[in-house]
């Protein structure tokens, strides 16, 4: 049974109420979304309200949290109500296709999506909202994401593999381009598990890197993966 909080290095994630836990896809989006020269972020999907709170640590920016489940949204919110980051976080219960915040565009929009788009259901309805996209579907994602994206804004996503090389492509139609693309596998042996990518509006070649997360054993991480997360994790 997952433990009912996550202890990070300067905050606590309690998850009883959220439909999933704490994970390693959005530790590692949280820890590697570019908060250069942003202003303004979008968190889509809160859950926990995790990556909203490790981007309020690595910036000084306002930041918008949105969450379409109620207890998921009360549970955010009280995590980032215990943290010290109460004043530059707004985390609200709405869905992206209702998410009106007037004339404010983002400088940066971050996302760890629904994606079991064919795959077998769970009978919990709550997660499988989560899990599948039915309730916000690529096209929706992208035109939400178009809508409320600065000019120079960054689109930052992390997907399994498959899925991730299909969205590049979904994104063209609206007008976003991928100009990276972090390419990660859980270990030196094992294929490509997850991609980390990073859209805009402008059309350049998109640069790729590596991350392997453990060097062979289990929870013997490799020195690039703890480098990354060592200003959140508390083994590090």
């Amino acid at each position: 049974m997952a433990n009912n909080y996550f202890s990070f290095k300067q905050f606590t994630i309690y998850q009883d109420k959220c439909t999933f836990k704490v994970g390693t896809d959005g530790v590692l989006l949280g820890a590697c979304a570019n908060v250069a020269g942003v202003k303004q972020i979008l968190d889509i999907g809160t859950g926990t309200g995790l990556i909203a709170l490790m981007l309020a640590q690595r910036s000084s920016v306002e930041i918008f949290a949105i969450e379409p489940d109620h207890s998921s949204f009360e549970q955010a919110l009280k995590n980032v109500e215990n943290s010290k980051w109460s004043n530059k976080i707004k985390v609200e219960n709405t869905d992206l296709q209702n998410f009106n915040p007037g004339t404010l565009k983002f400088d940066l929009i971050v996302t760890n999506p629904p994606y079991f788009t064919n795959s077998l259901k769970n009978p919990d309805l709550r997660k499988s909202a989560t899990r599948h996209n039915d309730t916000l579907n690529i096209n929706e994602l992208l035109r939400g994401a178009s809508r409320l994206i600065s000019e120079e804004g960054r689109f930052q996503i992390i997907m399994p593999y498959a899925e991730g090389n299909i969205f590049i492509s979904e994104a063209q139609e609206h007008g976003f381009y991928c100009n990276n693309i972090l390419k990660i596998k859980p270990l030196p042996t094992s294929e490509i598990r997850r991609l980390i990518l990073t859209f805009s509006k402008h059309k350049q070649k998109a640069a790729e890197k590596f991350l392997t997360i453990e060097r062979g054993k289990r929870h013997e991480f490799t020195e690039e993966y703890i480098k990354l997360t060592k200003d959140f994790y508390l083994k590090f």
